[in-house]
């Protein structure tokens, strides 16, 4: 895997890359060397690869022959790409590991050819004056292949496009290297004739203007307005929601941090969305949605579970005097924990490699695509969504009505109250701005308080488990029992805690948009 950081340029015919020797940091450019290259691209027939901004590829010629997938850095455009590298190989099906890192993308479609790119690439190497090379810049002719070819590629994905034929050149920034020699060269360049425009990728020439459509689901709209329909808001919702979950799929099969939990959250707020508003959407069109999303979050949550566990423990270990560490207590928390994280990762990647994901993913994409709405949708936002918004913060209200005497149980409820709460007025703050955004603010400081009793009392009980396995092992148990009491105090102080964060976000003041 490695970043991809370029930047492209149009050339007329008669262009001739300058001499950049001497341009900003750089002092020699290596002789040139010319390529023939041939890049055959793949993806499904409705093109869902190309309109996410992902292509896949695999490249015959040049240095990097081999297959290459390309994605969409998450820190924008200006950051690059990340390139996923496997292999050449002989042959022509996409490799496992690149296939399972697009299954969010293709879900039940077949990868085919769709396109090829036969490039002939004159490269000059940028180097400082030690030799390190810096950048280099490529001048390519380009003809694009569609699908008119007959060279096997998927039959109706470009209607009427052809061969064409264009030329570009690319500064592609050296591994490691300063990102400020691309401005140098960058003015360079352009004293020389070439010119930055909005650039279609190479594959999207020879695609044609279907490989711009917008993805599905397409991407939601922005602020909204309180006469709009309540429709507009929960559609919105669900391409935001269902849009975040296809984006960390890729990021847990990397296994990134980070990834499970965000996915989960994705999860959870699509459920959380399909209760709050299910006046507004069709049964039928919804049914069994909300069962396969929590089954989703089972399996994702084992693994975010263990996490919190162990990133907890690790550094309440670490907070204590070597005298009250009596035996290998950091060894046993990492084996218990890492062990179960391990496992919980397993069983996420086993979910997310399952037909019943992908039919998921497909229920989901349909469902935020085109929702199934009711009359009722159609009422405006101002007249249907505070009273859904009511209803949720109502059951949060119940679930913590003699908050004094609540076991833990009942309080990890809550909990969940206060998530689906929280969540509804996110969707809300769509339209109805910064009142839901404080609303929201208020409930998720009611969620933290609740969680962090949450998680001391589920430490507390892995460490009783520790201590007891410690005992049978003939070890001493007593840093155990020091370490649940630490947990206890913990959680003890959360319940504490909690009476007056209820008490400011119960205050009428944040709430004065829902009446």
């Amino acid at each position: 895997m490695s970043r991809e950081v370029e930047r492209k340029y149009a050339v007329h015919e008669g262009f001739a890359v300058p001499d950049l020797s001497g341009t900003g940091p750089v002092v020699t450019v290596d002789e040139p060397r010319t390529q023939t290259l041939v890049a055959t691209y793949y993806d499904t027939p409705d093109l869902r690869l190309a309109r996410e901004g992902v292509t896949l590829r695999r490249r015959t010629g040049g240095d990097d022959a081999g297959w290459t997938l390309k994605l969409p850095d998450r820190a924008g455009a200006a950051a690059g790409r990340e390139e996923v590298v496997a292999p050449l190989g002989r042959s022509k099906t996409p490799p496992p590991d690149l296939r399972d890192l697009v299954t969010a993308r293709v879900r039940g479609a077949s990868l085919a050819p769709v396109g090829e790119l036969s490039t002939t690439r004159v490269a000059r190497l940028l180097r400082d004056g030690e030799g390190t090379a810096l950048a280099e810049v490529v001048d390519d002719t380009v003809t694009t292949t569609g699908p008119r070819s007959g060279r096997g590629v998927a039959d109706g994905v470009a209607a009427g496009v052809g061969a064409t034929v264009f030329r570009e050149v690319e500064v592609e920034l050296a591994p490691g290297a300063d990102p400020a020699v691309l401005d140098a060269v960058d003015e360079a360049l352009r004293a020389a004739g070439a010119v930055v425009e909005e650039f279609q990728p190479k594959l999207v020439r020879a695609l044609g203007a279907r490989a711009l459509e917008p993805a599905d689901p397409p991407p939601p709209a922005g602020r909204l307005r309180r006469k709009d329909a309540a429709g507009e808001l929960v559609t919105s919702y669900l391409r935001t929601q269902v849009r975040a979950l296809l984006a960390q799929d890729v990021r847990v099969r990397r296994d990134e941090e980070d990834s499970v939990h965000k996915a989960r959250v994705a999860t959870r707020r699509l459920r959380g969305a399909l209760r709050t508003f299910r006046p507004l959407l069709e049964p039928d069109g919804v049914a069994g949605v909300g069962d396969e999303l929590k089954w989703l979050a089972g399996e994702l949550g084992q693994a975010r579970d263990a996490e919190v566990v162990l990133v907890r423990l690790r550094a309440l270990v670490r907070e204590q005097p070597d005298e009250l560490l009596l035996g290998p207590v950091a060894a046993r928390v990492d084996e218990r924990l890492l062990g179960d994280l391990l496992r919980g990762q397993e069983t996420a990647l086993a979910a997310l490699r399952s037909p019943r994901y992908t039919d998921l993913l497909e229920r989901l994409v349909a469902l935020a695509t085109a929702p199934p709405l009711t009359p009722a949708a159609a009422e405006q936002v101002r007249d249907v969504v505070p009273a859904r918004v009511r209803s949720a913060w109502r059951a949060l209200v119940r679930s913590l009505d003699g908050l004094e005497t609540l076991e833990d149980e009942a309080l990890h409820e809550a909990r969940k109250k206060a998530k689906r709460a929280r969540y509804a007025a996110e969707a809300a703050a769509l339209v109805h701005g910064e009142e839901a955004e404080e609303f929201a603010d208020r409930v998720a400081a009611v969620q933290e308080v609740l969680g962090e009793h949450q998680d001391g009392v589920v430490a507390r009980g892995v460490l009783r488990d520790l201590g007891l396995a410690a005992h049978a092992a003939g070890e001493n148990a007593w840093s155990y029992g020091w370490l649940a009491g630490r947990e206890q105090a913990r959680a003890d102080a959360a319940r504490s805690e909690l009476p007056a964060v209820w008490a400011e976000a119960r205050r009428g003041r944040y709430r004065r948009w829902l009446e």
